[in-house]
């Protein structure tokens, strides 16, 4: 392994032709190497890079590939900056329901729904009520992100959404990037409503792949905003604590 070497075409490195008595320096990434080099009877140069040429020369190209990755990593950055512009404490509900009504209209059987960006054409409709607001405060992020590269409704709803939950004080949620807004409405009826009970519930979220488990889970986000539990604007487990401390029956309808 001390002696691994490999001969590379020096034309690849812009030297056109470099007498073969001479040890040329090369820089990469801005460090000089010496590397041997021949001539060939062809009249082409060639060198021989030795092992810690090698490493330093493979290092060197894997950072400048990542320079590419980072440059798609600062989209996202600045969506985040824009995002925390227009965020506060008091819309972090409205945002995180948001992101609910948009991405609970999914359907499993029927592939239908999702987080697509829909809701901008269901703000109408009655569940939605009160939306309008929370897609207004997001109109100004959306319009900067877009002047230095377009980003669809449906990935700033969604990080949006994450970044509701974390300035409440709820944990950080990672979002990725490339959802495809929906051209037109979803259908309706696919957002369960308040009067269900507990069996109708389960069923319609078993639609949208969710095990009660995490229907449980899902319902947690109701401790932000005015459903009267716990502070409006911090993401605790108030929720949880109030139904179990709140008397109840099995044959009650729940108010979700």
């Amino acid at each position: 392994m001390r002696n691994a070497a490999a001969t590379v075409d020096l034309s690849l490195l812009r030297y056109a032709s470099v007498p073969s008595q001479i040890s040329p320096l090369v820089k990469v990434g801005g460090k000089k190497l010496t590397i041997a080099s021949s001539s060939a009877s062809d009249g082409r140069v060639s060198c021989t890079f030795g092992r810690r040429e090698l490493m330093f020369t493979a290092t060197t190209s894997l950072l400048l590939r990542g320079a590419n990755v980072s440059a798609a990593e600062d989209v996202n950055v600045y969506l985040q900056e824009e995002i925390s512009k227009i965020l506060s404490k008091g819309n972090a509900a409205g945002l995180l329901r948001l992101v609910f009504h948009d991405a609970g209209t999914f359907d499993k059987d029927d592939k239908t729904g999702g987080m697509n960006g829909s809701i901008i054409y269901e703000l109408d409709r009655s569940e939605n009520t009160g939306l309008k607001r929370s897609l207004k405060i997001l109109e100004k992020a959306k319009a900067e992100v877009d002047s230095v590269k377009p980003v669809s409704w449906a990935d700033l709803i969604a990080a949006a959404g994450a970044s509701a939950v974390l300035i409440c004080g709820g944990p950080t949620i990672n979002v990725e990037l490339g959802r495809v807004d929906a051209m037109g409405p979803d259908p309706e009826g696919k957002l369960p409503v308040e009067t269900l009970d507990v069996a109708s519930m389960k069923q319609s979220f078993k639609r949208k792949g969710f095990s009660t488990r995490e229907l449980v889970a899902l319902f947690g986000a109701h401790t932000l905003g005015n459903k009267g539990f716990g502070n409006p604007t911090v993401f605790d487990n108030s929720y949880y604590k109030i139904l179990l401390a709140k008397p109840w029956s099995s044959s009650e309808t729940p108010n979700y």
